[in-house]
């Protein structure tokens, strides 16, 4: 990212840039950033959007020869055309002699690292990723978005926030403007505040879902899951997210036993550290037995799934069941 902030300081660009990665948000930052640069007055003439698979690469190359009219830089912006997933050998090979006035962008999900494509931009330009946030990024950022709305927040509240929110910058934007609405005429933003407007994201439901799991709660647990098929989840990404969550709860367990502290659970783990104390809360209320028939449970239940045994949401909802009889 510093390097491509580099460039625009400098108005000196690369041929090519390949923006890739889970975070959605920094991506499209970075997309409005390099087309302002390099289209400052919103000329539509020099620019050219493609998006989507089949995309024609010859004509794309046709394009990428032709002079800007009036102009210093003609940009290409490319978007999820999974060419980085296959061969494209004819527009690898024209990123070793782009046209000095022509300038790439492309804005992709997934890509191989193998493929000739991203070989030769990386090779041309720069191939960034942008991958989900850490901790401390995530939290200073909302800090710089708070102090410009002349807001304030405790630790106890951000780390409710982030725990509604999850790592994704572009939800966390959402919740923000969302929050900053409600409390117009409040300097300090409270706990009350983001549970009246923050929607819990998958994660957090998973999380009560397991607390209700261990207390035999078995109508409440299926009430969490019938909301989050009303929500779209889809089945699988359920029966994932359960069992990542007993996945994590038996190793802080574990760690936890063995005395190690928070810093290094969650390092271990892969959990935020103010997320930690609250794991450990919840794996106290399983055995280390338990919690491995858990996992065990849905591992059962994905098998089932995939021989055509069961449909996915059965699975799923029989999981429920029997984990709520005693694990």
């Amino acid at each position: 990212m510093k390097s491509i902030d580099e460039d625009i300081k400098k108005g000196s660009f690369q041929p090519a840039y390949l923006l890739y990665g889970d975070e959605s948000y920094l991506k499209r930052q970075y997309k409005q950033k390099l087309q302002q640069a390099l289209s400052p007055s919103g000329d539509t003439m020099n620019v050219a959007y493609y998006e989507g698979k089949g995309c024609n690469l010859g004509e794309i190359i046709d394009l990428a020869e032709t002079l800007p009219f009036l102009a210093d830089y003609r940009l290409i912006l490319i978007e999820n055309s999974g060419c980085f997933k296959g061969a494209c050998e004819e527009l690898a090979e024209y990123m070793k002699h782009v046209a000095e006035t022509t300038v790439f962008v492309f804005v992709e999900e997934e890509v191989d690292k193998r493929s000739k494509l991203y070989k030769a931009v990386k090779g041309a330009g720069r191939a960034v990723e942008f991958a989900r946030q850490k901790e401390g990024l995530l939290i200073q950022w909302i800090l710089t978005r708070l102090k410009r709305e002349n807001k304030k927040i405790t630790q106890p509240v951000m780390h409710l926030f982030l725990e509604k929110t999850g790592n994704d910058m572009e939800n966390i934007d959402r919740e923000l403007e969302k929050l900053f609405c409600y409390t117009l005429e409040k300097e300090v933003i409270s706990a009350e505040d983001v549970e009246a407007v923050c929607t819990g994201q998958a994660t957090g439901r998973i999380f009560e879902m397991v607390n209700c799991i261990a207390e035999g709660k078995r109508r409440q647990a299926l009430e969490l899951y019938y909301d989050l098929l009303a929500l779209k989840e889809p089945p699988m990404r359920i029966l994932f997210l359960i069992a990542r969550q007993f996945q994590i709860l038996l190793q802080v367990k574990e760690l936890g036993a063995q005395g190690y502290d928070h810093k290094f659970i969650s390092s271990k783990a892969g959990i935020p550290e103010f997320t930690v104390r609250r794991n450990l809360s919840q794996a106290g209320r399983f055995t280390p037995e338990q919690l491995k028939q858990a996992v065990l449970r849905c591992v059962q239940a994905e098998e089932d799934v995939k021989r055509g045994n069961l449909n996915d949401r059965m699975a799923v909802e029989l999981l429920i069941v029997e984990s709520t009889k005693g694990i």
